[in-house]
């Protein structure tokens, strides 16, 4: 069982849900990520999201968009980002990673050696975002063989066959996209958030945490009563750039972001 599944199986058996935040590996700059990424867990976070760097991340908003270019003003690369998992890991053997970006960094590292890399240094799955899972058999194949999940995103559009298509190639979790736009827009609503989860619970078993739109303690509460995770990004990535002059405050006050949904999710 991966990590991922373990993780979401203990939090099932303790009856809370899984709250998984997202950041930008290398932003403001590469020496913060890793302290980060602790900080994250120690606040709550049961499974973390770290984005690779893109020059044309489509599917992101502003928030995120600026986010890849200060952490591209300083280099980050694919590899660097894969360095950074493997130093988290040096003392943190237990908390889930995903990566979570585009297909252009993985497709000029080659599958085989990016899937080898990466299970080196520690990741438990990857998302990337505009790979269609219809033409994703040779990379879930390679992924699955280094016992890295592919996770893949359901939209509020996403029609019925194609849903069923997803749920029988993904693994780890499903992402489903909670509104019709990029990350950290619009607000979300509930209960067709409820609603739609329910019906994509028919068609799978694997677990189903709920992205884009959660931006406080009290909508991570309400995405928590019907998923079973929570996804957080925009507000946390938001947080790291008005921080980005005092670099060292980011673990913190990030953490305590964190911390305010985790109190709320498990209230």
């Amino acid at each position: 069982m991966s990590r991922i599944s373990t993780s979401f199986e203990k939090l099932k058996m303790e009856g809370r849900k899984a709250l998984i935040p997202y950041i930008t590996a290398g932003d403001p700059a590469p020496n913060v990520t890793v302290d980060l990424l602790h900080g994250l867990v120690a606040a709550g976070a049961d499974i973390i999201e770290l984005g690779v760097p893109f020059s044309d991340p489509m599917a992101d908003g502003p928030v995120i968009q600026l986010a890849c270019e200060r952490a591209l003003q300083h280099n980050t690369r694919l590899l660097d980002v894969l360095a950074m998992v493997a130093e988290f890991r040096t003392k943190d053997a237990l908390t889930p990673i995903v990566l979570m970006g585009y297909l252009n960094p993985i497709e000029i590292l080659g599958y085989e050696r990016f899937a080898d890399e990466a299970e080196k240094a520690g990741v438990d799955g990857v998302l990337t975002v505009d790979l269609p899972p219809e033409e994703s058999d040779d990379f879930n194949r390679i992924m699955r063989a280094h016992g890295i999940d592919t996770i893949y995103l359901i939209a509020p559009t996403t029609e019925d066959e194609r849903i069923k298509y997803i749920c029988e190639n993904g693994s780890g979790y499903l992402y489903y996209v909670s509104v019709k736009g990029v990350t950290g827009s619009a607000a979300l609503n509930v209960g067709e958030v409820a609603a739609k989860i329910d019906h994509v619970r028919s068609m799978t078993d694997i677990p189903l945490a709920v992205g884009f739109g959660i931006r406080d303690p009290e909508s991570a509460k309400a995405i928590a009563s019907v998923s079973d995770g929570v996804i957080v990004g925009s507000v946390l990535v938001n947080r790291i750039a008005e921080l980005a002059e005092t670099p060292e405050q980011i673990p913190e006050q990030v953490g305590q972001l964190i911390a305010a949904m985790r109190s709320a999710m498990d209230a």
